[in-house]
């Protein structure tokens, strides 16, 4: 399995990105984060949606699920993100994309290819703190799947 997190932003040295950097280590699957960085212009939040979407789309692997973080999308147990996770892998996934838009959101345009929308919960969470909430739901599911002793109910 290969793990790609597409977000807007660029994370800077500090413990979000301490704590991204050690899940993704324990984890036995290839996982990378590709940072797509637009500069703010005087656009509307709609014409910077846009551009977002063009940049975080071309940046999936060929064949990934897409998995988009929205605040609308459908709130998982960690067990049932590991259920879909498997169901992916069993289905003959490879590649799962993660995509993380914004301050303004996402557009529909991803919305509409997401294999799943996926929310933390109905709080806000800046942008680098879900990352690492992202990457330990990632490091979590794979313990869940492989009875490693690290989640427990």
């Amino acid at each position: 399995m290969h793990i790609t997190v597409i977000a807007v932003g660029r994370m800077q040295r500090g413990p979000e990105h301490t704590l991204v950097s050690e899940y993704f280590k324990r984890l036995p699957w290839k996982s990378n984060i590709i940072e797509i960085d637009i500069k703010k212009t005087a656009a509307t939040s709609t014409e910077r949606k846009a551009r977002e979407a063009e940049k975080l789309l071309a940046a999936v692997p060929n064949g990934a699920a897409i998995i988009t973080l929205d605040e609308n999308g459908k709130a998982l147990s960690s067990r049932g993100f590991a259920e879909k996770i498997d169901s992916w892998q069993m289905a003959g996934y490879k590649n799962l994309a993660f995509i993380i838009g914004g301050a303004d959101g996402l557009c529909s345009s991803i919305l509409a290819k997401a294999d799943l929308k996926l929310a933390f919960g109905t709080l806000t969470w800046p942008h680098m703190m879900v990352r690492v909430l992202l990457a330990e739901q990632i490091y979590r599911a794979w313990s869940i799947n492989t009875g490693h002793p690290y989640h427990r109910d």
